[in-house]
């Protein structure tokens, strides 16, 4: 149970991640989302959600390791 709620705590940035890259290529290629009403702020959200799925994941692997070598050194 422990690890499927790991694997959706790392699936759910990632998918937030991937949706940020959308949006920036998107305004790359001048495909406008209406729920936007400028393509720089369109390009913004996307570039603020790729940032934060990616820093999540980021201290998220960090953390576990650090919490790995943590355990390791204890058992010595």
């Amino acid at each position: 149970m422990i690890r499927l709620v790991a694997v959706i705590l790392i699936f759910i940035p990632g998918v937030i991640a991937a949706l940020g890259i959308k949006l920036m290529r998107d305004t790359l290629f001048d495909e406008f989302h209406p729920i936007f009403f400028h393509t720089g702020v369109q390009f913004a959200i996307g570039l603020l959600l790729f940032l934060g799925g990616l820093g999540f994941l980021g201290g998220f692997i960090i953390y576990r390791d650090r919490k790995k070598q943590q355990d390791k050194q204890s058992n010595k």
